[in-house]
């Protein structure tokens, strides 16, 4: 069964931090790729940062380098999302997304499986 499950979303200042969850089953988190992105209103989603969970190897586009990280708990299925050092251009709607694993690492990568998302607002 799979399953998505996003949670840490809210609102802070300029210049703050948040963690994202996204608790899934273990079918989902077993050896995938799992994702977040994002998307702010009136445009497309983008990707943020992805890990492939078998083997803790991680991806990030380059608006978030340095200011992202993303992780994993196997003890709990659960991948995070430290943002720290945030902008009001971070502001958007944050998805969990899963599967496929190949191509997880680079490049195009199209997940077939979303949660429902959690929204971040980043205020000045």
């Amino acid at each position: 069964q799979v399953q998505l499950v996003e949670s840490g979303g809210g609102s802070v200042q300029t210049g703050g931090s948040l963690r994202l969850s996204c608790a899934a089953s273990a079918y989902t988190y077993s050896s995938n790729c799992i994702a977040w992105l994002r998307q702010r209103p009136g445009e497309e989603r983008e990707g943020v940062a992805r890990i492939y969970t078998g083997g803790e190897y991680t991806y990030y586009a380059d608006s978030v380098k340095g200011r992202f990280t993303i992780s994993q708990d196997n003890a709990k299925n659960t991948v995070y999302l430290q943002m720290n050092s945030l902008k009001p251009e971070d502001t958007a709607m944050y998805y969990c997304a899963a599967d496929p694993p190949h191509g997880c690492l680079g490049g195009d990568w199209y997940p077939n499986y979303w949660g429902q998302g959690t929204q971040v607002t980043v205020y000045s």
